[in-house]
């Protein structure tokens, strides 16, 4: 498997949670993290389409060995490592739900508050500037990092798809942003890069929209790549 230089994916093997992963980007983040060796919980409110969607991974992946499950998200809550892939106005209310097995946890956003107009995607702004922020006040006992947000899922989730891009974290825990990042390096074709405290989520999420859009009107696949760094 391809990997970027100074992987660290030998670094030792997480327990994902996905909340809200049955959705592309969920389904995508999955199928990548198992590849790369992690153990992955695939969350949901209903527990009989999250064990849909982790059977429905294993049987497109024939060929690996891939220990991927689906559960609750209560369940998905209680892991090592919990990302949040939910749809941007069910999430605050979400992880609210889960605050008790997320407390002393890393958990990570992924989402983005986007509306679409036309054939363009745009941002919307929530009270706090972004939707990590929202879900940092929303778990004072959680260490929040923001990331995944730039990633085409359909590329995510096709593991032949050449993916190739870098992936920002930012976040006010620095334990949350290293985790974090520590699990994009070990995914293949992924490069993580810490982008600072939780200010730097607003501008992150919102570029979402840029890219998106882009995809939209070339009817590409794009992802983003940084040079010089």
């Amino acid at each position: 498997m391809r990997r970027h230089p100074g992987s660290l994916c030998d670094a030792g093997t997480m327990k994902i949670g996905i909340i809200g992963g049955t959705g592309p980007a969920g389904r995508g983040l999955a199928i990548r993290s198992a590849a790369a060796g992690h153990s992955v919980v695939i969350g949901s409110r209903d527990a009989g389409r999250s064990h849909e969607t982790a059977e429905g991974l294993r049987a497109a992946n024939p060929g690996l060995t891939l220990d991927v499950t689906g559960s609750t998200n209560f369940d998905a809550a209680s892991c090592e490592l919990v990302v949040v892939a939910t749809p941007w106005d069910g999430a605050v209310e979400t992880v609210k739900s889960l605050a008790e097995p997320l407390a002393g946890r890393v958990v990570v956003s992924m989402v983005n508050a986007l509306m679409k107009e036309g054939r363009e995607m745009l941002p919307l702004y929530p009270p706090r500037g972004s939707m990590a922020a929202q879900i940092t006040s929303a778990l004072p006992n959680s260490k929040v990092a923001a990331s995944f947000h730039h990633l085409p899922a359909r590329q995510m989730e096709s593991l032949s798809s050449g993916l190739d891009a870098d992936v920002l974290v930012c976040g006010d825990s620095k334990e949350a942003r290293e985790m974090t990042v520590t699990l994009i390096e070990s995914i293949d074709g992924l490069r993580g890069l810490d982008a600072g405290s939780l200010a730097q989520a607003s501008p992150i999420e919102a570029f979402t929209a840029v890219c998106i859009t882009l995809n939209i009107l070339h009817k590409a696949h794009s992802t983003l790549k940084l040079s010089g760094l």
